[in-house]
């Protein structure tokens, strides 16, 4: 099977864009070390710097999912509640 690629688009409120930024940042060294990520990458839009993107692929869906079922992402989503404006999260397979 393709490995599966994420893109995870997150915008957070405007009043709210350094601290969600500070969360988001915290995702990354641990989720690199988990079974199955083979790249964790987050970026920041240019012209709205609110709006925030991890582009991520991964070795399985399943192991996908153990990644949104583990501790660190719940206190994520838990640490910014109300100060997303936005989350979705897109699954990709690359054709080239």
């Amino acid at each position: 099977m393709a490995n599966l690629t994420i893109v995870a688009n997150i915008v957070a409120q405007p009043d709210q864009v350094e601290f969600v930024k500070s969360e988001l940042l915290k995702l990354i060294e641990i989720t690199r070390t988990e079974e199955g990520c083979i790249n964790y990458d987050l970026h920041q839009d240019n012209e709205n710097p609110a709006h925030f993107v991890f582009y991520e692929n991964w070795a399985s869906e399943a192991l996908l999912q153990t990644h949104l079922n583990n501790d660190h992402l719940a206190a994520y989503m838990k640490a910014t509640e109300g100060a997303v404006a936005s989350f979705t999260i897109n699954r990709m397979t690359k054709l080239g």
